[in-house]
């Protein structure tokens, strides 16, 4: 689908060498919510009321592998705190602890994957 919409993926890229690549293909597979549990300090500053030591929690410890889905688990932590009481605003959500984050500091693994190919295309941009 990339290739047919005029991109040049790194795959193809890599058979053909001479040419730099536009697009890195990734699948997420898990919720953008455990992006924000792996950055706790981000949640914390958007939402003060959530205790900062919450990664040391088990059940949050690895964001990736939260059980019962992580918009779940992000929604009974804030409203657990008096936020989103209506129900987690997902849009809002992002918008509030996003700015917080710090991309090298977060302990998502997926996250770290879509960082790194980020990454790795401004590098290979700048060559």
């Amino acid at each position: 689908m990339a290739i047919k919409a005029g991109f040049f993926t790194k795959s193809l890229a890599n058979s053909q060498s001479k040419n730099k690549y536009q697009l890195i293909n990734r699948i997420m597979i898990e919720e953008l919510e455990a992006w924000f549990f792996g950055d706790i300090p981000a949640l914390t500053k958007a939402y003060p009321k959530v205790s900062k030591s919450l990664s040391q929690n088990a059940k949050y410890r690895d964001p990736d592998d939260i059980k019962g889905g992580t918009w779940e688990a992000l929604e009974k932590v804030l409203q657990g705190k008096g936020y989103h009481q209506g129900g987690l605003e997902k849009l809002r959500a992002a918008r509030d602890i996003s700015p917080h984050m710090n991309p090298t500091e977060n302990t998502s693994k997926s996250f770290q994957v879509f960082y790194r190919c980020l990454l790795e295309i401004i590098e290979y941009e700048k060559n």
